[in-house]
């Protein structure tokens, strides 16, 4: 993972890398924003109502998480809860121990990469294979995922193609179908090898204790029809009141997330397979995974942990298009990144408080956002927290604001610097007598001047009104 700070990560991007994420994310939030308003006469009010459905499980999980426990108890699953990243691995490894197994094959969960489950259970000698080809692409490279959703977003086929060449999965050939036909081949005698299956949950209800995953590639499916034991990772902000609020969360999933209408593998886990069914998973267990979440809850930005993980403000953000996930040093990127990651890193806030400057507060995030988080805010809330906790203020080259608040408080002042502020555009930056914006330059474009009109623009618009205006008998 980039250790570097996220502006200066970006100085080093490749410009293919920056090509790769850009595109593939515009194409995508393009088609989400078109589905939505095509099919959806005001999706707006959707994403509201979504944000208070989850907004009412996060602040209720005192009553939500017990009763989701005993559903879960009475369909056949066994439940575990895990306070840290270290005791949920400890719970895997027991469960995995208990059954003598040493094979595992893994469907896509972010909450598996947040607690760095396969790096543990490969130290105890248990084969923990990706099974999501984006990430087992990532995991033969010894990478890490750069997008919620598609965790090779950075990655082209060039490079996939060699990827698989190396590991000895066939000649280097860079067609698509050929490299996921190599990937299927390889991977299903691993399925049929493997005697735990592993998966994430996109939701759960707690009226029925239903597990609910998505997937586009069917490996989940594929996890659980030859293991003879389920166990499914679950963030406990996961929860959904009813079965009926997962109408609304899986349309907007899919399309935020892919946009699809819906994906094509939505499945629906009640437990471990009845006595009359002849195949599935004979134990189910699902471990509760807490690792930071209740002091989100407990803090500022408790609306964070609505997120459903769509990957949506990523695909919108200026900042992730140019810098891609792996400069935010965390496995959630983007601004859903910036604001949860420094969150549960805990006592190691400061050393991720650089990630919500990563910002232009434009707003596109919480527009797209399919559960109404208002991230632009949380971002606010946690600069401040980095101030008070006395982060690092800026990187390198930022020059200090105070001046322009000063200029932004002075209206004499403002209207001088404006008049002025027009000679830059004929001065080589290069002879500026501001050190600060000199580095700054270094690494950024000084867009041309062109403030020091509005108010000529506002005065012609007044008098103009004023001589429209029809004259009076007095």
């Amino acid at each position: 993972m980039a250790k570097q700070l996220i502006d200066q990560f970006a100085t080093t991007l490749p410009a293919d890398k920056r090509a790769s994420v850009y595109q593939s994310t515009k194409a995508t939030h393009e088609k989400r924003t078109k589905m939505l308003f095509d099919q959806f006469d005001d999706p707006n009010r959707l994403r509201a109502i979504a944000g208070g459905i989850k907004q009412h499980v996060i602040e209720n999980l005192d009553t939500y998480l017990p009763a989701v426990e005993a559903k879960l108890r009475a369909n056949g699953a066994q439940v575990h809860w895990a306070a840290t990243a270290e005791a949920a691995c400890a719970a895997v490894l027991k469960i995995m121990q208990a059954r003598g197994a040493t094979k595992l094959v893994k469907a896509k969960t972010m909450v598996s990469e947040e607690i760095e489950l396969a790096h543990f259970l490969e130290k105890h000698g248990i084969e923990a294979l990706e099974t999501d080809l984006g990430e087992f692409i990532v995991q033969i490279d010894h990478d890490h995922p750069s997008h919620i959703v598609r965790p090779i977003i950075h990655k082209n086929r060039r490079e996939i193609a060699t990827s698989f060449e190396k590991h000895g999965l066939g000649a280097y050939n860079d067609d698509p179908q050929t490299i996921t036909r190599r990937a299927r081949e390889f991977l299903r005698q691993k399925y049929l090898q493997a005697d735990v299956g592993l998966t994430g949950a996109n939701f759960v209800s707690a009226e029925s204790g239903r597990i609910v995953l998505v997937t586009n590639e069917g490996n989940s499916r594929f996890s659980l029809a030859a293991p003879k034991c389920h166990i499914a990772l679950v963030g406990i902000e996961k929860l959904v009141p009813r079965d009926r609020d997962l109408g609304l969360l899986l349309n907007l999933l899919a399309r935020s997330a892919t946009a699809q209408q819906l994906t094509v593998y939505t499945e629906f886990i009640a437990g471990p397979k009845l006595a009359a069914q002849p195949d599935g998973p004979e134990e189910m267990h699902v471990i509760f995974v807490d690792n930071g979440r209740t002091e989100v809850l407990a803090s500022e930005c408790t609306e964070i942990l609505r997120c459903i993980r769509c990957g949506a403000c990523m695909n919108v953000c200026p900042v992730y298009r140019q810098v891609s996930g792996h400069a935010y040093r965390s496995v959630y990127p983007g601004p859903v990144g910036a604001v949860l990651s420094p969150l549960l890193a805990g006592k190691r806030f400061p050393e991720l408080a650089d990630l919500p400057k990563a910002s232009s507060l434009c707003g596109a995030c919480h527009e797209v956002c399919p559960v109404d988080i208002p991230i632009p805010d949380l971002l606010l809330r946690l600069r401040a927290k980095g101030k008070a906790e006395g982060a690092p203020r800026a990187a390198a080259g930022t020059p200090p604001m105070g001046a322009w608040a000063l200029l932004a408080t002075q209206p004499t002042a403002w209207k001088a610097a404006l008049t002025g502020g027009k000679i830059i555009n004929y001065l080589p930056t290069k002879l500026l007598p501001i050190p600060p914006l000199r580095a700054w330059e270094k690494e950024r474009t000084l867009p041309e001047w062109r403030g020091g009109n509005f108010r000529r623009w506002m005065k012609e618009r007044k008098k103009n009104a004023q001589g429209r205006e029809p004259k009076t008998n007095g």
